[in-house]
């Protein structure tokens, strides 16, 4: 971080330091009295408030502030990891731009965490509370486009890019982070902070190792986030799957398909024949279940028969036992597809994981009341224009960029659950007290994994959101360090409520170890070419300006008022 930005984000501190008196007031407003004046006619009585109330509101409320004042400093992280678009267990840019940040700030750095190159655990500060902030880092395949456009127009045509909006997280978090940090050193807070990447969550690949591995054991509270298109939280189990990702393997015997396939013993037949099996079966399985699956391996060229073949599923459903249902019948039709094919299933590789995801209501509820205090971005005309044009791009109604919050979302019940994603905090949120902050980063009513939802990860939609979320974090972690009743209670409700009649089993097996050899083939043959276009902050304000983009980039028809 530059001079220019510590004074400037020192001068906002001193801006945002709030009178004792202010304090007082904006805490007694919500008892029924007006700063400085007397009770409302039919409220209730005034009550006390207390010194450590008035500080805990004075230092919530400098953290919002400062947060402000780091706008450009976090449009910058936004835009660097955004210009990087690399996929899962392939962060290498990532993971060095973001490292170097943290040591600059202070902060101790564990590097290749759980057998994962691009994965790392960063510290700063020692006692408790220990305060885990987590993000996800990985890109989308295919999904490379130019930011503030419209319409489909890729930087690098073929590369992968942040389809998924995965650039904006951890530069939240580390802004939180650094916010919160230097009050605690100011005001002499006891307290751990940790920050660190979800690896290769497009793959499920790494939270589950990151948990077996024990890097959760010491955390009282994980503050995680994901971008999305509104400001909100919620608790209790949630609506998404757990899954399993497993490659199936099978053997066979080599020939000239058409001089002598009978002396054959085709691995693809099985693979084919398996992938017939699950078909049919799917109309016999619940309807929250999803199931899904790729041919990673189908032979080498068509007058050879394939010796080799694999095939890659994802098993998905609403909790563990039907998960390792699953499974278990996948198992089974692999070894049936073997015997039918004279082959032989050679191995059943766990490739990632993910329990389904339960979160904390204590935590969530503080969260929340920290929401609605900071509430959605003001967004201008042209945010709204390039939203509506995308949304008409994809076929949605153009409805534009959300301006009302959502509520706290609570458990969803088991009869309303009809299966969808998943994400591997599942394992995260079964190891240690975890809500999800969502921020509005994105554009509604987008399809998911997909080029358009690229188009605003690093416009201003995106640093606004990403500003949002960073000062609802940091007022959270405020609460959490200024709060110890609110972590105790957050381990009542997760040891009363939530593991009382469950059990966390990792649905990897001991034998099992990262994919970390997964997209290393497509990031070597796309990361020449990517790497003219990463972004530049030492000559370019915004990665808009470095590209040529003046935003908001739409059709001729959209800018002659046809929308």
């Amino acid at each position: 971080m530059s001079r220019t930005t510590r004074r400037a984000i020192q001068r906002g501190i001193q801006r945002a330091t709030w009178a004792t008196a202010l304090a007082c007031g904006l805490l007694l407003a919500g008892s029924g009295l007006r700063a400085g004046g007397a009770a409302q006619a039919g409220t209730a009585p005034p009550q006390a408030v207390s010194k450590e109330q008035v500080r805990l509101e004075a230092l919530k409320r400098e953290a919002a502030a400062s947060v402000g004042v780091m706008h450009d400093f976090t449009q910058q992280m936004v835009d660097s990891v955004f210009s990087f678009g690399e996929l899962g267990f392939q962060e290498f840019e990532t993971q060095r731009y973001l490292v170097e940040i943290l040591r600059k700030e202070g902060f101790t750095v564990e590097e290749g965490i759980a057998g994962v190159p691009t994965a790392f655990m960063a510290s700063w500060g020692s006692g408790k509370p220990v305060i885990a902030l987590g993000s996800d880092v990985d890109g989308i395949p295919q999904t490379s486009q130019k930011p503030g456009v419209a319409y489909r127009d890729p930087v690098v045509a073929g590369a992968p890019g942040h389809g998924e909006g995965h650039n904006s997280g951890v530069p939240l978090n580390i802004t939180a982070a650094l916010v919160v940090k230097r009050i605690m050193e100011r005001e002499q807070i006891p307290g751990t902070i940790k920050i660190w990447p979800g690896v290769a969550e497009e793959l499920v690949g790494t939270k589950a190792y990151f948990a077996r591995a024990g890097f959760f054991k010491d955390v009282d509270i994980c503050l995680f986030t994901h971008v999305g298109s509104n400001l909100g939280t919620s608790w209790g189990s949630a609506a998404g799957n757990g899954l399993v990702s497993v490659e199936y393997t099978f053997r066979g015997e080599s020939a000239h398909s058409a001089g002598a396939p009978w002396r054959g013993r085709s691995a693809l037949d099985a693979v084919e024949l398996m992938n017939i099996g699950w078909n049919f079966r799917r109309e016999h399985l619940r309807i929250q279940q999803r199931s899904h699956y790729v041919i990673t391996d189908g032979g080498d060229q068509p007058n050879v028969v394939p010796s080799a073949a694999s095939v890659w599923y994802y098993f998905r459903e609403t909790d563990y036992p039907r998960v390792k249902g699953m499974w278990d019948i996948g198992d089974t039709m692999a070894k049936a597809a073997a015997m039918m094919t004279g082959t032989t299933l050679e191995s059943t590789r766990v490739l990632g994981s993910a329990w389904p995801q339960h979160f904390n209501k204590v935590v969530a509820e503080t969260m929340n009341e920290n929401i609605k205090a900071v509430g959605l971005p003001a967004w201008s005309d042209d945010d709204q224009a390039l939203a509506k044009a995308v949304q008409q791009e994809v076929g949605v109604t153009a409805k534009g960029l959300d301006t009302e919050l959502t509520k706290l979302e609570g458990p969803i019940k088991e009869d309303d659950k009809r299966g969808g994603g998943s994400d591997d905090i599942g394992d995260v949120s079964w190891n240690v007290p975890t809500v999800t902050l969502r921020f509005p980063s994105n554009i509604p009513n987008l399809p998911g994994h997909n080029w358009s939802n690229a188009i605003a990860m690093a416009t201003p939609i995106a640093h606004k959101g990403v500003t949002a979320g960073a000062k609802v974090q940091a007022m959270t972690m405020i609460d959490l360090l200024l709060r110890p009743a609110l972590v105790a209670q957050a381990w009542e409700y997760f040891r009363t409520v939530q593991t009382k009649d469950a059990t966390y089993t990792p649905l990897v097996r001991p034998e099992d170890s990262p994919a970390i050899e997964l997209n290393r083939d497509v990031m070597e043959r796309f990361r020449p070419e990517m790497k003219r276009f990463y972004y530049d902050p030492t000559r370019y304000k915004t990665y808009l300006e470095q590209l040529g983009i003046r935003y908001p980039a739409l059709r001729p028809a959209i800018k002659a008022g046809q929308l």
